[in-house]
This record gives C-alpha cells, structure tokens and sequence, in this order.
C-alpha cells in the first residue's frame, strides 16, 4: 500500500515497506496492554484510523487502527520507500513521520479521507507466479527495499537519487481511493 499526506501545499506519498504489528491488550507492547487512556484512546475506534503518538520526547509515530471498534489493535508503520515530495530519510518510524510531515494533530484521522491515506498501488509487487501464495497476507517488509530501517547505510540511496526515480511515477490517481 501507499501512504499519502497532502498537508495543502505538498503531496507527499511512499511505498510502506515495514510494519509492526500490535494485537491489542494480551499483546504487552501494545499500549493498549494497560487499558483504555487519554493517549490511546483512538485504539478503541473503528479500523482505518491513524493513530499518531509522542515517544521519547522527540518522535511522532503513525499507527493504523486494525480492529474493530472496542479490540485496540494497530500496525506501526516502520519504512517507506519514496514515490513523491519526500527529500528525507523515511526508513525508520520517526523518520517516517517526519519527512512525511505526519504529527499528532492526525491523531484519528480517517485513512480513506483528503489530508492523510491510504491507497492501493498501481501494481503488485512481482510476485503474481507464486498463484494463491501471493495473496496470502505473511510479507510484513520488503526485503529488498534500501529503505527498510535495518537495510545496510551502504545501500541505501543518496537523497538526490530517491529524488531522480520520482520522476518515474505517475500522477496521484484519486479514483483508486
């Protein structure tokens, strides 16, 4: 999938390429594993919403509501791997949310609405020979994207190099929202 920011000057959108997820209260990393808070309160919403919160008094982090209303359950997205307006880093989840300009004032943004989304690729990643194994939901990153956060510094692309392969991509497709 790809996430989308348009903060009304910039579209700004990459390539999800590492996720975390969190299955709710049994689950102990979940912050939702000490119940239902002020802070994480938009777990408890209904799915496709954006959970965005503080940490280490430094970093916004972007999560994706999973569950159903009530089972505050969320996936950390982790990397992205640039397709358009973004000049930094975004291998990492604080690195992500910063080139993307993503902070708390999205908390509960809905995923499917004009500020903030989520939309389908416009192709698959090559693996259509694998039949009904390719759509089997296991492939958590992209092994062989540079922008993985633990992909080696000698991989990963110089700033001016991710800028060049945008001009690659087409433009934004509303109707595939």
């Amino acid at each position: 999938m790809h996430l989308v920011h348009d903060d009304g000057r910039t579209v700004r959108a990459g390539r999800i390429v590492e996720t975390e997820a969190y299955l709710g209260p049994h689950d102990l990393a979940a912050h939702s594993a000490r119940g239902r808070t002020p802070r994480n309160e938009v777990m408890f919403g209904p799915r496709g919403h954006a959970y965005v919160y503080f940490i280490y008094g430094f970093w916004d982090l972007l999560n994706v509501i999973s569950g159903p209303p009530g089972a505050p359950q969320a996936v950390l997205l982790r990397a992205l791997e640039p397709l358009a307006g973004l000049t930094g880093r975004t291998w990492g989840p604080g690195l992500l949310c910063r080139a993307l300009r993503i902070d708390r004032r999205l908390n509960g943004a809905d995923l499917r609405g004009d500020v903030l989304w989520l939309e389908e690729p416009r192709r698959r990643i090559g693996v259509d020979y694998a039949g009904e194994w390719a759509q089997r939901p296991w492939r958590f990153f992209d092994r062989d994207s540079p922008f993985v956060s633990t992909a080696p510094a000698r991989l990963r692309p110089r700033p001016d190099a991710a800028a060049e392969s945008l001009r690659n991509n087409g433009p934004r497709a509303h109707a595939a929202r």
